[in-house]
């Protein structure tokens, strides 16, 4: 019988797979060689692997592209990154490069806009795509952004409210653009019938005929639809679809300026080596419903905005952490413990039950067991113990002697760090681990650097006053 970690991944999943692969025993992710990584900046340590970022992207334009050519699609397709999945300059810078636009959450995301443009990785012709329930501060914001001559900011009313703050602090002689976001019904399952964000659909024509219509200071240009589940090939998905392409093609026939629709909730990402998900499929079904819609009401498709985060930056990121030692509780149960915490490096794993890919950097070679993985904090509940695609974790076994086990938890790049804090306090005091960054120089050479040393006692001591 064959019961190496390696004949375990290769008789459940097809293996190597894009992004993976094993070299002498060690794994290499999307061609790094993790283990140099882990000689030069010891563990843990979270990694972001910039070159992905543009890979997702044009990878999703590209899909895009070919669905628009094929269905013969006369709108255009505009990508989106989501801000609140990592605000981070390098992240926004690299996916800058690669030409997207903005979608931004709060009052402060208007801030690194204003950065940005004084940086020069942007310029006033960019769409700024403004989502969520607007405090004041955020909507004084937006105004100061528009006013200051950037003409493609795009308020999307969450409120029928939100409106008279604009009215009041938008100078500029231009019409204002405006979204419209429509609040989705969730599926059963979840807590609540109706997202407590945007408008009901029922109120969305009146409040437009009341509100806008003629009005010489603003315009609608957009509606925006989000399903917290994300885009899924299910029925519950495109029945909401479809809902809301049927009322953009009631409101198109009352106000000949909407162009564009927003589908926000984006893609998933692999979380299993079992990860199947046919986003070419998706991608040309979305433009082919749009198109048949609108063909249907006699009214001209619309532009396709799209709005991914996860799907964006998702992917570049992993935490590689040590297996300090084994702990055997009783006669089934073997703990491994790492040198960190799920709690404070990975809080989607305890705060939403999320499982991310993980696979051993190293002993490939040897015999493996069924084991938990525990955390370094006093919770219970720091731990993980199942898998997407399985309710149990799978690892090389530990040795009595020689190099310590490695393991990787990968695509962890979306909002890990913003739910955790990115420094700050964490639970018990386990520090921030420190953070390894790789991408091109100048030269278009790859090369590593420290971004960020592991967090100090002194610097949590500071705030907590001592």
């Amino acid at each position: 019988m064959n019961n190496t970690y390696t004949d375990l991944v290769k008789q459940t999943f097809e293996f190597p797979q894009e992004g993976f692969e094993v070299k002498d025993n060690y794994l290499e992710f999307n061609g790094l060689n993790i283990k140099a990584l882990i000689d030069k900046y010891g563990t843990p340590f979270k990694l972001t692997y910039l070159p992905k970022i543009g890979m997702q992207i044009n990878k999703a334009k590209k899909m895009f592209h070919e669905a628009i050519k094929k269905n013969r699609y006369e709108g255009q397709y505009y990508y989106c990154y989501c801000t609140k999945s990592s605000h981070f300059s390098f992240i926004m810078e690299e996916a800058l490069k690669h030409g997207i636009h903005i979608e931004t959450s709060f009052a402060y995301d208007i801030d690194i806009v204003n950065k940005l443009y004084e940086r020069k990785k942007i310029n006033k012709d960019i769409y700024v795509i403004c989502n969520g329930f607007k405090t004041k501060a955020y909507t004084r914001a937006i105004s100061r952004l528009i006013n200051s001559g950037f003409r493609n900011v795009m308020p999307v009313l969450d409120n029928k409210e939100e409106l008279d703050d604009y009215k009041r602090n938008v100078r500029t002689k231009d019409k204002v653009k405006l979204g419209i976001r429509v609040a989705a019904e969730e599926e059963p399952s979840f807590d609540f019938y109706t997202s407590r964000l945007g408008i009901p659909p029922r109120d969305i024509l009146e409040y437009y005929v009341d509100k806008i219509k003629g009005n010489e200071k603003f315009e609608l240009k957009m509606l925006h639809f989000f399903m917290n589940k994300g885009i899924k090939d299910d029925i519950y998905y495109w029945s909401q679809f479809n809902r809301v392409l049927n009322l953009y093609c009631q409101l198109k026939k009352i106000c000949p300026e909407l162009d564009s629709i927003n589908i926000g909730g984006g893609f998933p990402i692999k979380h299993s080596l079992g990860f199947d998900y046919d986003y070419n499929y998706i991608v040309n079904e979305i433009v082919a419903n749009i198109k048949s819609m609108c063909k249907k009401n006699k009214v001209p498709v619309p532009n396709i905005f799209t709005e991914f985060g996860s799907f964006t930056v998702g992917e570049s990121g992993a935490v590689i952490y040590s297996v300090l030692g084994e702990k055997m509780q009783n006669d089934r149960e073997s703990w491994y413990m790492i040198d960190s915490s799920f709690i404070t490096t990975l809080p989607d794993t305890w705060g939403i039950g999320e499982k991310f890919l993980m696979l051993p950097i190293n002993k490939w070679d040897q015999e493996y067991q069924e084991v938990h993985l525990g955390g370094l904090t006093c919770d219970g509940y720091d731990f993980y113990t199942s898998e997407e695609h399985i309710n149990a974790v799978f690892l090389p076994k530990q040795q009595a002697s020689g190099e310590p086990l490695y393991i990787g938890f990968f695509h962890t790049g979306a909002y890990q760090d913003q739910l955790s804090g990115y420094g700050g306090i964490k639970h018990c005091l386990i520090p921030s681990p420190k953070h390894v960054i790789v991408g091109y120089d100048k030269n278009g050479q790859l090369k590593d650097w420290l971004y960020a040393k592991e967090q100090t006692s002194q610097s949590m001591l500071k705030i907590l006053g001592y």
